[in-house]
């Protein structure tokens, strides 16, 4: 039994329609959360052909902040907020859901007429108890804004949180740790044990190797508390540190809400589906410059 890995996570492969198939990591059975992360899907590559693309209709949230970061290809976000960002490898794109935020992703018109190969991370944190109920926010973070430096032969980018002497400009009311690592050559880290509470490594290619337990391409690992975690990176080898303080008690997840409380889920069931009948409401708007069409409640 290792001293380091508590959990090895295998992903479950989803298609989420049009082709288009994920793999998740986040929730499991019996890994509901690693500190703020309640939702972990890898997407790609996946290969788009001139004249098609990625479209994900508008749809809502409570009480969670998304974040998508690419490795290739671009995504276009528009929100109910009036937002209309592009977000393209190594930014970061953080919306806050708050009480209720509307939002779509597809493919920007100029990669929909080239074609583009799409890969990336699309993750969830919750919001702690105190922030469920705030207003929506969106915040675009691009690469060159990002921390970004060498580390015992990875290159790390600081997507959110503090890690190895950096610190992210992104924004959220809870300790978390999302570090980004790319091993060309091969790395040696030292993961610490007071970086955060909870910890994980996910691996996007490559292989790592941890008190002799090789780990692959799709998989998590969940580490214990308390003890520094020794990794060896294989050459070629790309993935991603999560986790942060374990949440303030355990979260509801239904569809696209989450909460601390199922009434609060239930209550944005109603709101949705009497806003999708009357084409927006004052919790769920419409988003505009999409306003054609939207995903129904399940």
């Amino acid at each position: 039994m290792s001293d380091a890995i508590s959990r090895i996570i295998e992903p479950r492969a989803h298609d989420l329609g049009g082709g288009f198939r994920v793999r998740r990591v986040l929730p499991f059975h019996a890994q509901r959360m690693v500190g703020p992360f309640i939702f972990f899907d890898h997407f790609g590559p996946a290969e788009y052909a001139p004249g098609e693309g990625f479209d994900v209709r508008p749809h809502p949230h409570i009480g969670l902040s998304t974040v998508t970061y690419l490795f290739e290809g671009s995504i276009e976000h528009r929100d109910s907020l009036g937002t209309d960002a592009v977000i393209r490898p190594g930014a970061v794109n953080w919306m806050t859901a708050g009480h209720g935020i509307v939002h779509s992703e597809r493919t920007p018109p100029p990669e929909r007429t080239a074609g583009q190969s799409m890969h990336g991370l699309q993750t969830w944190v919750a919001l702690p108890k105190t922030h469920e109920g705030m207003p929506p926010a969106f915040d675009h973070h691009p690469a060159d804004t990002l921390p970004e430096f060498d580390h015992r032969g990875a290159r790390m980018r600081v997507l959110a949180g503090t890690a190895f002497g950096h610190t992210s400009p992104v924004q959220f009311p809870w300790p978390i740790l999302y570090v980004a690592f790319e091993a060309d050559e091969g790395a040696n880290l030292i993961l610490p044990q007071d970086i955060v509470q909870e910890r994980a490594l996910y691996l996007v290619t490559g292989k790592a190797v941890i008190d002799g337990e090789e780990i692959g391409e799709g998989q998590m690992v969940v580490f214990f508390e308390g003890a520094d975690v020794a990794i060896r990176l294989e050459p070629g080898t790309k993935g991603v540190f999560c986790g942060g303080a374990a949440m303030d008690g355990p979260r509801k997840i239904e569809w696209n809400f989450v909460a601390s409380d199922s009434a609060l889920i239930e209550q944005a069931k109603e709101d949705w589906t009497h806003a999708a009948d009357a084409g927006g409401a004052e919790r769920f708007p419409l988003v505009p410059g999409d306003t054609a069409e939207w995903i129904p409640l399940p």
